[in-house]
């Protein structure tokens, strides 16, 4: 079998520290080159992969200024489609625009929809249903107006991901400074429940993080790391008592969630979006619809069996189980 993995090129494949999109794209091509598969990885030209790796773009736009996103992503898209007669079949990782090259070439399409970013960009994933084969990442996540040939959720290496049987005092806050991902909400619960907060992030909305976040910060109650990616990436998730994730949107998935688990770190997250999916209520975390349930969820951290943490994640979203369930799928297109 051989396979075109398109990547996005905003980020590295795999990120160095924050690029979502890519880290899955990278975890599933890597396992996929694992168990035998002819993948070829279209991705940034500085992206790493043990498989074949094809790429026009020297680096990705949003570590580069100078690369202009849409001509090089354009450039991109185009440089995978045109090989197309090479491959089975093309696993779409970068959103929509490649939507509008399938109907030019023969090789089925597989696309995993990341999420929505805009209802405005519906009509496009409408428009190709009927060619394109659409994947969703939760259940959550899936449009009643769009047909899907499978919802399979995202798997990560466990290894990478020490288990911490103690955590410590302090809360964490693992995301996008954005008003999306509950920044504010995190940085007001850890106050009332007395708790140091260790925030780390890209920051992704200036204005947000300087009206929100900024003044907050005293290196001392409430810290700001920065992106952190790496070896100290799973530190820092290992080690808190407890994950806020007390986001303001409909997540699709939320992999810091899934690796804060993995590292025995439960998760107080907003009953919104595909937590329900994630987080089994009273047993690895708790979904709260307040501030004041999740400062109330604080001081119950304790009832939370941090083992069970690991185990959830063990037998549900390992990267060997999004791997087999991604090779049936392209192994019923085919057939």
């Amino acid at each position: 079998m051989r396979i075109a993995m398109l990547a996005p090129i905003s980020w590295r494949t795999p990120p160095r520290h924050y690029g979502p999109w890519e880290l899955v794209t990278s975890l599933l091509t890597e396992a996929l080159v694992t168990r035998g598969v002819d993948v070829t990885l279209f991705a940034t030209k500085d992206s790493w992969t043990r498989g074949k790796l094809a790429g026009v773009c020297p680096t990705p736009y949003s570590e580069d200024l100078t690369i202009d996103a849409k001509a090089w992503e354009m450039l991109h898209v185009a440089h995978a489609f045109e090989r197309a007669s090479e491959f089975d079949l093309i696993h779409n990782q970068a959103d929509f625009v490649p939507l509008a090259f399938s109907r030019m070439v023969q090789t089925p399409v597989v696309t995993t929809i990341h999420g929505f970013s805009s209802e405005r960009i519906l009509p496009v994933f409408k428009a190709y249903e009927d060619r394109v084969h659409y994947v969703a990442i939760s259940e959550a996540d899936r449009h009643s107006d769009l047909r899907y040939a499978a919802t399979i959720h995202h798997g990560i290496r466990l290894e990478d991901f020490p288990f911490d049987p103690q955590g410590s005092e302090d809360l964490l806050f693992f995301g996008r400074i954005h008003p999306d991902k509950g920044a504010a909400e995190a940085i007001a619960v850890a106050r009332r429940a007395g708790r140091r907060l260790i925030m780390a992030g890209i920051i992704q909305d200036r204005d947000y993080h300087n009206a929100h976040v900024a003044p907050a910060l005293d290196n001392r109650f409430v810290v700001h790391r920065g992106a952190v990616g790496g070896p100290d990436r799973a530190k820092t998730l290992g080690s808190a008592c407890a994950l806020l994730h007390l986001i303001n949107f409909d997540e699709p998935f939320g992999l810091s969630v899934v690796e804060a688990l993995a590292s025995g770190t439960p998760v107080i997250a907003s009953n919104r979006g595909s937590m329900l999916e994630l987080i089994d209520h009273g047993v690895t975390g708790f979904l709260v619809n307040s501030i004041d349930e999740a400062v109330e969820a604080i001081g119950r951290i304790g009832e939370i069996d941090r083992a069970a943490c690991r185990a959830a994640v063990s037998a549900r979203f390992g990267v060997d189980r999004m791997a087999d369930r991604y090779l049936e799928l392209y192994r019923s297109l085919l057939d």
